[in-house]
């Protein structure tokens, strides 16, 4: 063990003479203001809907899709954002006038500029040079600058770096997001979904699907089922170029992959501090041509277009409702629009850039419509 710097004979009255008040009262009063001013934000924001996909009757199988891109930043990230700067602030980790640094891919960034523009202080994501032009855009809106980098598996480092030239706050979401939130209640993303099922006819969900960015989401969700002592089972869907599911499947939480994910907001070269594995109940690996074929599908369904991420979780929750009528069983699956697919139109959209891609999404859209069609999954 490392040696203490000081010495054990010193008195206690010496002790006393390096006591340090750190008491500043202009910053104090700053602080108060800031935490009022995110708690505010909250006060102001009602719920975000439930909206319930169109299934047959007869089947006796409800899904449910859990509309996020309602928050004031379009994002499901928007609860994250919150909850990590009350987090940081309450810390004294943020100070005034001193920038907060994000490694992020998009949506968190565009909620956490919003929350630095709220409480005064500037914000930089950290990003990679292929985010779309419209999150940059999203967030440079919010007062946010972005840092493009080339190579995704700098993102830490590089915001790591900054934050220390800056004197800034690093705030590493993908470290913080399961222990900045409360994952007990306090209207998290789980209690909230649990209260709206309320009066539905399967009010508690036989599985809620999620996807993985940070893992916060996940872990919040996992927690909370077994808090509340519910039968609910967790599925965690992961896409091409990302680590959770390998990590999880053989135990290495220490594995990596070196390609960036195309479904922006999910999938990491690495598995990230803030997932826990042993608190989900299963996972699926999702191919991306098949999240596509989901977003499409909800466009077509219901006339929403959502993001990548979303037609991921889609993708698995029609799967396990397949599972279910095909074993017979009855029940209700919640999964989540995690954030607008207005924000991707170059990309999830475009047959130009599934081309480019070399995605083929025909196949797996073909699985989806012989679903609602008939019932039966035709898909691996």
């Amino acid at each position: 063990m490392q040696s203490s710097t000081c010495s054990p004979h010193l008195k206690v009255a010496a002790v006393k003479t390096l006591d340090v008040d750190r008491s500043d009262a202009e910053y104090r009063t700053w602080l108060k203001e800031a935490v009022r001013k995110v708690k505010a934000d909250a006060n102001r924001s009602a719920d975000t809907h439930l909206l319930r996909f169109p299934l047959p009757e007869d089947w006796g199988i409800d899904l449910y899709l859990k509309d996020e891109s309602t928050h004031p930043t379009g994002s499901l990230k928007h609860r994250l954002a919150r909850s990590l700067f009350l987090h940081a602030l309450c810390n004294g980790w943020i100070r005034p006038g001193k920038p907060v640094i994000e490694a992020s891919s998009g949506s968190t960034a565009v909620s956490e500029a919003y929350f630095a523009k709220l409480i005064g202080v500037p914000f930089v994501a950290v990003m990679p040079r292929t985010t779309s032009q419209e999150k940059i855009a999203l967030i440079e809106a919010q007062g946010g600058d972005c840092h493009l980098v080339e190579d995704t598996r700098t993102l830490y480092a590089v915001s790591a770096r900054l934050a220390a030239e800056s004197g800034g706050h690093y705030m590493d979401q993908f470290t913080y997001a399961e222990r900045a939130t409360d994952w007990r209640g306090n209207n998290n993303i789980a209690e909230s979904i649990y209260h709206q099922m309320q009066q539905e006819r399967f009010p508690e969900p036989s599985w809620i699907v999620a996807t993985a960015g940070t893992g916060g989401t996940s872990a919040t969700l996992a927690r909370y089922v077994h808090y509340m002592q519910a039968d609910t089972r967790v599925c965690v869907a992961d896409p091409e170029n990302s680590c959770f599911f390998d990590g999880w499947v053989s135990g290495d939480l220490g594995v990596t992959c070196d390609c960036g994910s195309r479904i922006e907001g999910i999938g990491r070269p690495r598995v990230e501090p803030s997932f826990v594995p042993g608190a989900i109940d299963r996972m699926m690996k999702v191919p991306d041509a098949a999240s596509v074929a989901g977003v499409r599908l909800l466009d077509r369904v219901m006339g929403r277009k959502p993001g990548g991420s979303t037609g991921t979780g889609l993708w698995s929750a029609l799967k396990i409702v397949a599972e279910m009528r095909a074993a017979g069983e009855r029940g209700s699956v919640v999964t989540l629009i995690c954030d607008p697919g207005e924000r991707y139109l170059d990309k999830y959209y475009s047959d130009a850039w599934l081309a480019e891609q070399g995605l083929d999404i025909a196949p797996y859209l073909a699985v989806l419509e012989e679903l609602l069609a008939t019932g039966e999954w035709t898909g691996e």
